[in-house]
């Protein structure tokens, strides 16, 4: 098949279209043939710091038993040094750049919020948290203000969207207000501000963010991002991925602070502002499962989306872009993109009828099975890795990186595996400190990417509830 690429720019930013002059309905056995190898930049792992021992609420067939189902680690912008940890069993604890015994901040369970993790707890429960830029300012508006995303019982309160068709739980976003910013325990005050409805246990409300690199007086200041997957099940059965009513498979783009009577505010640039039927809170859509999401500290976002059976993606974010789920699963045709072929292989593209932004990073299942963090290294420990965009796959434990120079969507950029020291030797994480798999034979890693103030990496793994440093090589 001769393919083509142009690029097209529109008021929504740039996407790539794919022509291929006949595109064949053939499945594609080895979507990438070409391997990942390893690069020439290694790193050593410094242990850091470990969260309690956790429990889930209950232990449904297939959930696999994590010691602390810790997620990620970021700072808390109040130059302090302290670094947040969330547990997807509705725990937030408080450590330190100097790896101090982490305390339990919020213990989201003994709140009355409607908290429930038992539906599936590998993936609903506490997903995500994120202080405001304002949270240790004294008199402004975004004082001691943090914001968590998690899943709770669909009876528990009515859903901005979906409330009908959520019957098995919701997600969502809560604010909370700290009295004393400084304190390592929260009290205070605390107010939901969305909720969407799920139908299924899986691909619900990932991570929140707010784009620090944002400066007062810009456009993005203070504004908070939350993204969602397709709302669980296999191959998108309520084809969320392209239906733009309710705010599934996007990242959201809200103003938590400027809701006057609404629980939240629209941005006036968010670019489906006004169109009927759309959902205004959309920022980009098309995705399958955005577990997570970052801001480089030029204001880049960097996505990963997790892939139904063959391919894994890193995307940049671009306001009102279409990234293609279901119809596209990173370069590629989904059967649902061109019709009566068998589903969950891919195929190569036929002639895009319509916008789509393609990956500028992709692997496919020889390689890994879940993307699960995504982060651009700007700290200082490992120079070789600077400005590098560092993505972990959950499942393998492999580390991969790519250059972030001249990044565009659809000129897929080369992928190297990070070299990752253990005591001295060289080895995966998944045998390093895995535990068992209970979707397929062997250790999985558990694996998750967090940051501190200066930029450096740390891995959070489930299996032993440990955080460690990313280090020089001795």
């Amino acid at each position: 098949m001769k393919t083509t690429l142009s690029i097209l720019v529109t008021g929504i930013g740039i996407c790539i279209s794919a022509f291929g002059a006949e595109s064949s309905r053939e499945p594609l056995e080895d979507p990438i043939p070409e391997k990942i190898v390893k690069g020439d930049i290694a790193i050593a792992l410094a242990e850091f710091t470990r969260v309690p021992l956790s429990e889930d609420t209950e232990k449904p067939l297939q959930t696999n038993e994590a010691f602390a189902r810790i997620q990620y680690m970021g700072p808390i912008p109040d130059g302090s040094g302290r670094l947040v940890i969330n547990d997807l069993r509705g725990l937030l604890y408080i450590t330190d750049e100097d790896g101090s015994r982490p305390t339990v901040f919020l213990d989201v369970r003994r709140r009355s919020v409607g908290f429930d993790d038992s539906m599936f707890p590998n993936e609903t429960g506490l997903a995500g948290f994120a202080f405001h830029p304002e949270f240790a300012e004294t008199g402004r508006p975004g004082f001691g203000k943090f914001y968590t995303s998690f899943s709770v019982s669909s009876d528990s309160g009515l859903a901005n969207y979906l409330d009908d068709d959520g019957g098995n739980h919701a997600s969502v976003i809560r604010e909370w207000t700290a009295d004393d910013p400084g304190a390592n325990v929260f009290s205070g005050a605390t107010r939901e501000i969305f909720r969407m409805g799920q139908f299924d246990q899986n691909h619900n409300i990932g991570n929140l963010a707010f784009n620090y690199a944002a400066i007062e007086g810009t456009s993005d200041y203070g504004l908070l991002y939350a993204s969602f997957g397709d709302g669980g099940g296999a191959n998108d059965p309520r084809e969320r991925g392209q239906s733009m009513s309710e705010p599934m498979s996007a990242i959201i783009r809200i103003d938590p602070l400027a809701g006057g009577d609404n629980a939240y505010g629209i941005p006036a640039d968010n670019p489906f502002v006004g169109i009927e039927g759309v959902a205004p809170e959309i920022w980009v859509y098309g995705l399958r499962h955005p577990q997570h999401f970052s801001f480089d500290i030029e204001g880049t976002m960097y996505i990963g989306d997790i892939g139904q059976s063959q391919i894994e993606e890193v995307n940049i974010g671009i306001a009102g872009a279409n990234y293609g789920w279901r119809l596209r699963e990173g370069t590629f045709a989904t059967a649902f993109g061109i019709g009566n072929v068998r589903p969950n292989p891919v195929y190569p593209l036929p002639q895009d009828e319509q916008e789509f932004t393609y990956p500028v990073a992709q692997f496919d299942h020889d390689e890994g099975n879940a993307i699960s963090s995504v982060f651009v290294y700007r700290g200082s420990a490992i120079p070789a890795l600077e400005g590098k965009a560092v993505f972990t796959d959950m499942v393998t434990g492999r580390v991969f990186y790519i250059d972030t120079d001249n990044l565009e969507p659809g000129n897929l950029a080369t992928i190297r595996e990070l070299r990752v020291t253990f005591a001295g030797y060289e080895r995966n994480v998944a045998d390093a400190v895995g535990f068992p798999n209970t979707y397929a034979r062997g250790n999985r890693a558990g694996l998750r990417l967090g940051t501190d103030s200066q930029g450096e990496l740390y891995f959070l793994t489930k299996g032993d509830g440990r955080v460690r440093k990313v280090i020089a090589v001795p």
